[in-house]
């Protein structure tokens, strides 16, 4: 080992003249608190209050359900703001569905035959008449789509041809 070279490193990590300690490295180590804490501000500041002896809360979407149990649950009516937080479990809506039913007001009752009648034609095998009606409700085909190119063609070729 070269001990000139071993002299020069060891004087560079050295905080101040000959013979004193050398810097300790320092590790740091970052918290998710302050990012909880800065939440907890800025939930202050719009004026949310606790919501107390809510069991379950349920976010539907699609035909997916993201279930929290026991949470704690904040809201600000003025600032249209809801704070769900707790440990959340996706479940499908047919998982869900026996256990929320009587939750289910006047108007949800309705979506909620609209669904089953939808799951019906899905599991009896009725899935033409299914499309069909999927298909009537769709939106139509934006032109902006790339098309579909027939075997044996190019882009290249379909270009030259319109030229001429």
């Amino acid at each position: 080992m070269n001990v000139e070279k071993l002299q020069k490193m060891a004087g560079s990590v050295r905080t101040g003249g000959k013979g004193t300690m050398r810097r300790k490295k320092k590790a740091v180590h970052k918290t998710t608190t302050t990012d909880d804490k800065r939440l907890q501000s800025t939930l202050k500041r719009i004026g949310v209050n606790a919501i107390p002896a809510i069991e379950e809360v349920n976010i539907f979407k699609e035909d997916v359900v993201v279930q929290f149990l026991n949470p704690k649950v904040q809201a600000s009516i003025a600032a249209n703001t809801w704070v769900v937080s707790g440990a959340p479990q996706i479940k499908k809506l047919q998982d869900i569905l026996p256990q929320i039913i009587h939750q289910l007001g006047p108007d949800n009752l309705e979506n909620l035959k609209k669904l089953a009648e939808q799951f019906q034609k899905q599991t009896t095998g009725t899935a033409d008449s299914a499309d069909l009606i999927a298909g009537a409700n769709a939106p139509q085909e934006d032109d902006d789509e790339v098309p579909q190119l027939v075997d044996g063609e190019t882009f290249e070729a379909a270009a030259d041809e319109g030229q001429k």
